[in-house]
């Protein structure tokens, strides 16, 4: 009893050191936790600093040479003498261009496969559908190119393209929209491949998205007679719209740059066209075609359209996150 009564004493002794020492050893983790994740932070901030400063730098030149003149001038001369003229107009209008039909076709597609696997698809056919969609987000954007380029060019310049041609002909307005000649490079061919590109996005984040929506708030929809479009529209679609505008805006800031697949298939051509069968170019584009062979203030300008997309995808981030924001306020959160 005695040696017990002395272990029980030195323990007694002992645990307020033992306290002290587990405590400071906890509080020296939470600061080093504490620092981690804030110099990580700062990371990103300092990394977005940088790209801005050295596209700034890089662009000077430029800036300097073409002025605000740069951005509604339409021609593109590198080799003009005495100096080159370059205008960022073209890229401007076929990144715009572009990636508005593929936002038009991929999004009403890419919700429409959403609502289905989550309200009226069977089962044992989810998975395997929602794994091919995964997977196309997988492949590499050269592979589009190439697939554009061999294979889709070919199917709508000899079936689509004479189609919308005839169809719009002596139509005002839409027939200069869908002017001929057929052709494996255009903008709309482009455009097809990026809504295929972005479908993905707009798919999966959709569905899991409605996925979140409480069963109670469906059934009680069902319950008073609304039909499965009316649960959509009235229950689905509101409880989710701030998750499926994120993705939508995701999917958009994935086809403002979008470079490879572009290139393969755009055509490459500085010039703006009413048609949207017509070849084009847009801004990552023309980067990707023409950096490795510039110098001097070509070279500048082509970093000074870098940095219009940068600030054109910030722009539409900005945009989004401002919807979001005004969502969020309506929702009372």
């Amino acid at each position: 009893m005695t040696d017990l009564a002395v272990n029980a004493g030195q323990i007694a002794d002992a645990a307020p050191y033992d306290r002290a020492r587990a405590l400071k050893a906890f509080k020296f983790g939470d600061n080093l936790f504490y620092w981690v994740t804030r110099l990580s932070a700062l990371s990103v901030l300092l990394i977005l600093g940088g790209i801005i400063i050295s596209l700034i730098i890089g662009a000077w030149p430029a800036i300097q040479a073409f002025g605000p003149s740069f951005l509604w001038t339409s021609r593109w001369a590198p080799s003009a003498s005495p100096e080159p003229v370059l205008g960022a107009l073209a890229p401007i209008y076929g990144t715009l261009i572009t990636s508005a039909i593929a936002m038009a076709i991929a999004v009403p597609v890419g919700i429409g496969i959403a609502i289905f696997l989550t309200e009226l698809c069977p089962q044992r056919l989810r998975q395997p559908i929602s794994i091919a969609i995964e997977l196309l987000a997988g492949i590499p954007s050269i592979i589009y190119g190439m697939w554009g380029f061999f294979v889709l060019g070919p199917f709508l310049a000899n079936t689509f393209q004479p189609f919308m041609i005839n169809l719009f002909d002596g139509v005002p307005i839409l027939q200069d929209i869908f002017a001929g000649p057929p052709g494996y490079l255009s903008l709309f061919n482009a455009a097809l491949i990026l809504a295929i590109m972005v479908l993905p996005f707009i798919t999966a984040i959709s569905r899991d998205v409605f996925t979140t929506v409480p069963p109670v708030l469906k059934e009680a929809a069902y319950g008073v007679g609304c039909t499965t479009w009316e649960v959509v529209r009235k229950v689905v679609i509101p409880y989710t719209r701030v998750g499926v505008i994120g993705g939508v805006m995701l999917a958009l800031g994935r086809a403002l740059g979008e470079t490879m697949a572009v290139t393969f298939i755009i055509g490459n051509a500085f010039k703006i066209s009413p048609s949207v069968f017509a070849p084009g170019t847009t801004i990552s584009a023309a980067i990707a075609s023409e950096f490795a062979e510039s110098d001097g203030l070509h070279q500048s300008g082509l970093i000074l359209l870098g940095l219009l997309l940068f600030v054109l995808t910030f722009f539409v981030l900005a945009v989004a996150r401002l919807m979001l924001m005004r969502l969020h306020k309506k929702a009372g959160v």
